[in-house]
C-alpha cells in the first residue's frame, strides 16, 4: 500500500492527518502480513511456543496432575484463538484491525449525528482544515483599529471601506498593532497541536500495535506471559477509545469555532473592528487542547482497568475425595506390609518419590506407632497447616502416669468369689 506524498500546496491539517492515517493502515496491515508469512520470525516463534505449551501439558499429565474438563477445554480454546488470530489475516482484520482503526469513526458518527456535531456524517478532516484556513484569514485581517473620534466607535475601523480618517486614540487606550497577530498565531498553534497532534499520535500508535499483534497474541498461551497480551490489548483499546473521544470533542470544537470565525470575518470584511478577538480564539483553542489531553487520560484509565477473568488460568483440579492419592496408597501399602520384611529396590524408589511429593504438598497422612513393636495403627489425617501446635507439657509431666495404679494382690482380691 503506497501512501500519497506530502502535498505542500494542500491544506495543512488535511494533508497531515490523511498521510498519517494512510501510514498507520499500511504499517498495521502490511506488518501483520509480513510477520504471518510462513518461514518468518513469527512463524518460528509461534511453532516453538505451541510445542512448549503442549509439552508442559503432557508433563503435567505424566506427573499425575490430571486436569478437569474445564481446564482441558480452556487449553484447546487458547490454542484455537492463537492460531486463528496469529496466522489468519481474514480473522485478524475483522476482529481487531477494523475495530481499532475504523470502529471509532463509526461510533463517533452514531454519537454525533443525533447531536448535530460537525463532521459526524463524514468530512471531519476537511472541516478541521477549513477552520485552520479561517484562522489564517483572520490573522491577515487582524482585529482592526478603533477610531475614537467617530460616532460609531468602537465598531468602525478607519480605512477605505468606511471613508473615516485613520485616527488611533493616544494614551492608555492605544494597543500595539502586533498583539493581534501574536494572539492569532498562538490560537493556531494550540488548535493544530490539539487537533492534528492527538489524532496523528493515536493513529500511529494503533498502526504499530496492530503490526506487532501476532507476537503479543502468542503470549496468551502461558499464564506467566499473559500480562503482555493484556497490556497490548489495553493500549490498543485505549488508542481506539481515545480516537473516539477525540473525534467527538473535535466535533464540539468545530461547532463553536466555525460560526464564530465566520462571524468575525464577516465583520472585518464589512470594515468593523473586532477588539479582543485574538484573545478569545487563543483561549478557546487552549481550553480544547487541554480538554483533549484530559480525554486521552480518561480513556487510558478506562482501558487500563481491563482484566481477563481468573477462569482463563489453567488450574489443575484436585483429586476427587473418593479416590486414593499416591500418598494414601503408599501409606496403605506400608500398613499391609509385615514388619521386618525385605523390600525391593523399586519399592524403595517409590517410597522416596512419595516422600518428596509429601514434602511438596504438605502433610497428608501420619502413621502412629502402637504400644507393641511391629504393630502400627491405621493412617489418620494430619493436622492442618493453619492449626496452632499443641501446648508443651508442664515440667515433670511428660513421664507421669495418668491412670490409676493397681497391684497384683488387689487384682486377685477382686476376682475372688
Amino acid at each position: 500500500m503506497t501512501c500519497p506524498a506530502f502535498a505542500p500546496d494542500g491544506g495543512f491539517v488535511a494533508t497531515v492527518l490523511n498521510y498519517v492515517d494512510c501510514q498507520a493502515q499500511a504499517i498495521g496491515g502490511g506488518g501483520y502480513q509480513a510477520l504471518a508469512t510462513p518461514g518468518s520470525t513469527l512463524s518460528l516463534v509461534l511453532t516453538g511456543l505451541l510445542t512448549l505449551f503442549v509439552a508442559l501439558f503432557g508433563y503435567r499429565l505424566l506427573f499425575g496432575h490430571t486436569p478437569g474438563v474445564r481446564d482441558g477445554v480452556l487449553a484447546l480454546v487458547k490454542i484455537g484463538i492463537v492460531l486463528a488470530l496469529a496466522t489468519s489475516w481474514a480473522a485478524y482484520r475483522i476482529l481487531i484491525y477494523d475495530v481499532a482503526l475504523r470502529g471509532p469513526a463509526e461510533l463517533a458518527a452514531d454519537i454525533g449525528r443525533p447531536a448535530g456535531l460537525p463532521g459526524a456524517s463524514g468530512g471531519l478532516v476537511w472541516r478541521l482544515d477549513n477552520v485552520d484556513r479561517l484562522i489564517l484569514t483572520m490573522t491577515d485581517l487582524g482585529e482592526g483599529i478603533v477610531d475614537a473620534t467617530h460616532p460609531a466607535a468602537p465598531y468602525l475601523t478607519p480605512g477605505p471601506a468606511t471613508g473615516v480618517t485613520p485616527a488611533t486614540p493616544a494614551g492608555e487606550g492605544a494597543r500595539p498593532q502586533n498583539f493581534a497577530a501574536t494572539g492569532f498565531a498562538f490560537a493556531r498553534i494550540f488548535y493544530l497541536a490539539g487537533a492534528a497532534g492527538a489524532l496523528a499520535a493515536l493513529r500511529a500508535i494503533a498502526g504499530l500495535l496492530l503490526a506487532l499483534g501476532p507476537f503479543f497474541i502468542a503470549f496468551l498461551l502461558f499464564d506467566g506471559t499473559r500480562g503482555l497480551f493484556e497490556g497490548w490489548l489495553r493500549v490498543l483499546g485505549g488508542a481506539a477509545l481515545g480516537a473516539l473521544g477525540t473525534s467527538v470533542l473535535l466535533g464540539v470544537e468545530l461547532a463553536l469555532l466555525e460560526p464564530r470565525l465566520a462571524y468575525l470575518i464577516s465583520l472585518r470584511t464589512a470594515g468593523y473592528a473586532v477588539p479582543g478577538a485574538a484573545v478569545e480564539l487563543m483561549v478557546i483553542a487552549l481550553v480544547f487542547a487541554l480538554a483533549l489531553v484530559a480525554m486521552l487520560i480518561a480513556t487510558a484509565r478506562v482501558a487500563y482497568g481491563f482484566r481477563f477473568p481468573p477462569a482463563w488460568r489453567i488450574l489443575w483440579a484436585p483429586a476427587a475425595p473418593g479416590l486414593r492419592t499416591e500418598e494414601s496408597r503408599f501409606a496403605f501399602t506400608r500398613e499391609l506390609a509385615p514388619a521386618g520384611a525385605e523390600r525391593s529396590r523399586a519399592a524403595a524408589v517409590a517410597d522416596a518419590v512419595a516422600a518428596t511429593q509429601r514434602r511438596e504438598a504438605g502433610p497428608v497422612t501420619a502413621v502412629a506407632e502402637a504400644g507393641s513393636a511391629g504393630q502400627r495403627s491405621a493412617p489418620r489425617p494430619a493436622a492442618a497447616r493453619d492449626e496452632p501446635p499443641p501446648p508443651p507439657l508442664p515440667l515433670g509431666q511428660s513421664f507421669r502416669r495418668t491412670r490409676n495404679r493397681a497391684s497384683g494382690s488387689a487384682g486377685r482380691r477382686d476376682r475372688r468369689p
